[in-house]
């Protein structure tokens, strides 16, 4: 869905597109959008909304978010080490930002007492202003062009703002706006089916549709989470958060198996 060529970083040279010769020998360091990209990710969603409850019902606020900081730097240092996509890195500083986007945008509620609609006001301006930044920096916002670390740095201050915004977002439709969770999950699953189908017979930039798709995500996932989560007072399952968040875990692990098998066949292919 997403297929802008890339741009060279230099503003200088930022209307002339890179020579083919540049595109093949730099290497991308995220993966391609498939199928599996997107269920991983949306399992990822899942089990980061599971695992901060749990965190923060267990060990509080403030100590579960010191865990959440160290649990998000750790695999970000080792994804933004590496000069090529790896699946098993990559997919594990994707699960940590899960983790923490969703305690960066409960934060605001719980501790500042802000209510949804400003959190989810507040963190759509701060995902467009990455991405404004982002562009008159590089101009491109296209996930082929990632390449390099400046790049990759600005990729993963959007991922980490869409996953704060779709919290914020999916709280709302469950709380204030009264859908509830599993409602809201119908939602959601309904709606990130629109930008694709808008790519491909109305013509939507693939840029936008990508990342308006990716922000959906966030709400799809947590949504259906909390609904196994939450006790049947609250309209949801009773599973509790810990039994969830461990399956979530489990999930993202096969998740990321299959994703890594598959690019050990595609790298192998390309040598032979």
């Amino acid at each position: 869905m997403e297929t802008e060529q890339t741009r060279p970083a230099s503003p200088a040279h930022s209307r002339v597109r890179e020579p083919r010769s540049a595109l093949t020998t730099a290497a991308v360091r995220v993966p391609q959008v498939t199928a599996a990209f997107w269920i991983v990710k949306v399992l990822s969603t899942g089990m980061g909304e599971a695992s901060s409850d749990f965190l923060a019902h267990r060990f509080g606020p403030v100590p579960a978010a010191a865990i959440g900081v160290v649990v998000l730097l750790v695999p970000l240092v080792v994804q933004l080490r590496g000069r090529r996509y790896r699946p098993w890195a990559y997919w594990t500083a994707v699960s940590a930002v899960a983790v923490t986007g969703t305690m960066a945008a409960d934060g605001l509620h719980v501790e500042l007492g802000l209510a949804y609609p400003v959190t989810s006001a507040l963190y759509a301006v701060v995902l467009a202003a990455v991405l404004a930044l982002w562009y008159a920096s590089e101009r491109t916002l296209s996930i082929h062009s990632i390449t390099t670390t400046r790049r990759e740095l600005f990729y993963w201050a959007t991922v980490s703002s869409t996953f704060a915004l779709g919290t914020a977002v999916g709280d709302l439709t469950a709380g204030p706006l009264h859908l509830g969770y599993l409602d809201s999950g119908l939602v959601f699953a309904g709606i990130i089916a629109v930008p694709a189908l808008a790519h491909r017979f109305l013509g939507l930039n693939a840029i936008f549709a990508f990342w308006f798709a990716y922000v959906i995500t966030r709400p799809l996932g947590a949504s259906f989470a909390d609904w196994l989560d939450m006790p049947r007072s609250s309209h949801g399952v009773g599973l509790g958060d810990g039994p969830v968040a461990l399956a979530g875990l489990v999930l993202v692990g096969c998740g990321i198996a299959v994703v890594a098998a598959a690019h050990r066949r595609t790298v192998t292919a390309r040598q032979d």
